[in-house]
């Protein structure tokens, strides 16, 4: 089965504000590692416009600097996104558009052969905490306190304690902190 992996930049006081943050090489390099070890994407509407058509451009034309052109050849080599969007138009392609169904899809997409998948964003990451699905948590901890901003985990309901176990930690030398954990089975 593959994992499900939810990876996010967050500020010390929780803050998940796309805006709030510039990663630096190292930080995009991690990212870039990490998008290595997947060939799927999940996200909700708003999430997958952040990232597209943006990162696609970025590989086509290399106008970044060497760690955002190597994560956007990352990005651009993962073989598919599903969009969770009851708004959003069929993409076609690789991006397929999902209206329902988000533990169905989930389920089916771990017992597909490939890599791992990655979810980002906030609404569907917290969906899938709720139903028990990620398996792998990445937070990327910048050292700010962005005061304002979109907070990581926000309203969510556990239905029950989620207990992780911290198996990775990789300090930065800009101070971001990476911290990867594993849900215990």
């Amino acid at each position: 089965m593959r994992n499900l992996i939810y990876a996010i930049n967050i500020s010390l006081d929780g803050c998940c504000d796309h805006d709030k943050f510039a990663p630096d090489e190292e930080t995009m390099a991690y990212f870039t590692q990490l998008t290595l070890s997947a060939d799927t994407f999940v996200y909700g509407r708003k999430t997958y416009q952040l990232m597209v058509p943006y990162w696609p451009d970025v590989a086509k034309d290399h106008s970044r600097d060497k760690a955002g052109n190597d994560f956007a050849d990352a990005y651009d080599a993962v073989s598919k996104i599903v969009v969770f969007s009851k708004s959003l138009a069929d993409e076609g392609g690789k991006t397929k558009v999902i209206r329902t169904g988000l533990q169905e899809e989930i389920l089916q997409l771990k017992q597909e052969q490939g890599k791992s998948i990655l979810v980002g964003g906030v609404d569907i990451p917290s969906q899938l905490m709720e139903l028990g699905l990620i398996d792998e948590y990445h937070f990327v901890v910048h050292p700010i306190l962005a005061g304002e901003g979109r907070r990581l985990l926000e309203g969510i309901s556990l239905p029950v304690h989620l207990q992780l176990r911290l198996v990775e930690t990789k300090v930065f030398k800009s101070g971001v902190v990476a911290l990867r954990y594993l849900k215990d089975r």
